[in-house]
């Protein structure tokens, strides 16, 4: 049997802190953990202007965690959360025969949530004309969360910061668009991508990305996949009402590959959904 070592993914132009409570809870489970940061998709406290890479080089970096921990003879399961879920995605065709599972927190593969605009449709305007020059994301409420008090907490955290544990205050139009390329390289892949086990969580009331999204992740083939439906947060599931049962879900999943009870074999889909 094999150590498990998890690689956690947080989201875009944010912090490991996105997922500091499955940090923290693996760590106590003795569980060997990268909580990674990503040059050019990381926030980077220090720099003014927050550096960019091609999202090719964000994959090439969870592409190169994987590989170094597998050398050492460990199972490597990535954990990712909204972004870093795609990144997940993004890196299956480079090193997915390496990875012993992956957990998917609120998968962002359309923006289709409750809270997006009407002219969303406009986006693409905005990320590949000039006209993007002019425009840039800016967290506004509810910020991912549905708890008030965490919400009022990520106010004073920007208030003060340039960034929360819910994400960047601001992220520039050209993030954004490197997350779409991957995004749409994601979606249009999705039949064809082979994953390990899989546990999959989404909010109900997800305000950026809805629960068609996990329906998308059906698509795969995969040896297993758990889809669980959390009933009281919104995005940020890892820091919301919710964020105990995906604590809890995650453990169970990794302990379950940790004590090598994982299904194995050809990829023939097996698929649970609460």
């Amino acid at each position: 049997m094999k150590p498990v070592h998890v690689i956690l993914l947080h989201g875009l132009c944010s912090t490991p802190d996105e997922l500091l409570s499955v940090e923290t809870a693996l760590n106590r489970a003795g569980h060997g953990l990268t909580a990674l940061r990503i040059p050019g998709y990381s926030f980077e406290a220090q720099a003014q202007q927050q550096p960019l890479r091609r999202y090719q080089d964000w994959l090439q970096t969870v592409n190169g965690a994987v590989q170094a921990s597998s050398a050492k003879g460990l199972q490597v399961v990535l954990v990712g959360i909204s972004a870093g879920a795609t990144l997940a995605l993004g890196v299956l065709p480079m090193c997915g025969d390496r990875l012993a599972g992956l957990v998917l927190m609120s998968t962002t593969l359309r923006y289709d949530g409750w809270a997006v605009p009407w002219y969303q449709f406009l986006m693409p305007l905005a990320l590949y004309t000039p006209l993007g020059g002019f425009w840039q994301y800016r967290e506004s409420p509810p910020y991912g969360v549905k708890n008030p008090r965490v919400r009022r907490w990520i106010e004073r955290e920007l208030a003060t910061r340039r960034v929360s544990r819910a994400g960047a205050a601001v992220i520039g139009v050209g993030h954004v668009r490197e997350h779409d390329r991957l995004r749409r390289r994601v979606l249009a892949s999705l039949r064809g991508l082979i994953a390990p086990p899989v546990l999959a969580l989404h909010a109900a009331e997800d305000e950026i990305a809805s629960p068609v999204n996990l329906a998308l992740l059906g698509r795969m083939k995969t040896v297993s996949m758990r889809q669980v439906l959390l009933q009281d947060s919104h995005h940020m599931i890892s820091i919301d009402n919710d964020r105990e049962q995906v604590v809890r879900e995650t453990l169970d999943f990794i302990g379950t590959i940790a004590d090598d009870r994982a299904s194995v074999g050809s990829p023939k889909r097996r698929q649970t959904r609460e």
